[in-house]
């Protein structure tokens, strides 16, 4: 941990999953651009994300759905908090491809990734987006694949 803000994930062998979801969720409450979007933070263990968001008016774009950086941006970090907790260390996203499959329209949008295979450095990740319904009904609308770098011990110490 630098500056006192938590910067990565090894903590889950030693606590509880609700334990490991708050300290996930202060990672995500340090950033800064995560706040303005809205983003929360809704499941986590280790190789596995839920994160989601409310699709306000400024997150829509001129035809009315979910801008698709709003949707790159959820894929993005949902895999990374994937990536991050099955190699427990600091980490940042190497590369990713998203593919739009329908315009993401609905209430709110939803990230659901996964660590599909990871070593000591990288982690493969991969995601799907959907929006959903005031009545709770998702659709599919992206989905993603990524790699997750390890951050080496001096660069993420940084505070």
């Amino acid at each position: 941990m630098a500056s006192g803000r938590p910067t990565d994930m090894r903590s889950e062998g030693t606590v509880s999953p609700e334990a490991f979801l708050e300290l996930g969720r202060q990672v995500l409450a340090n950033q800064p651009f995560s706040v303005l979007l809205g983003a929360e933070l809704l499941s986590l263990s280790p190789g596995r994300c839920e994160l989601g968001l409310a699709l306000t008016p400024q997150l829509r774009q001129q035809h009315g759905f979910a801008h698709g950086g709003v949707v790159s941006y959820l894929a993005d970090n949902a895999l990374t908090y994937a990536g991050g907790t099955a190699m427990q260390v600091p980490v940042v996203t190497s590369e990713f491809k998203v593919n739009y499959l329908r315009p993401a329209v609905g209430e709110r949008l939803v990230a659901r990734a996964e660590a599909v295979h990871h070593g000591k450095s990288q982690a493969v990740c991969r995601c799907d987006v959907y929006a959903v319904q005031a009545d709770g009904q998702e659709k599919l609308c992206a989905v993603a694949q990524g790699t997750i770098a390890a951050l080496p011990a001096s660069t993420s110490q940084a505070g």
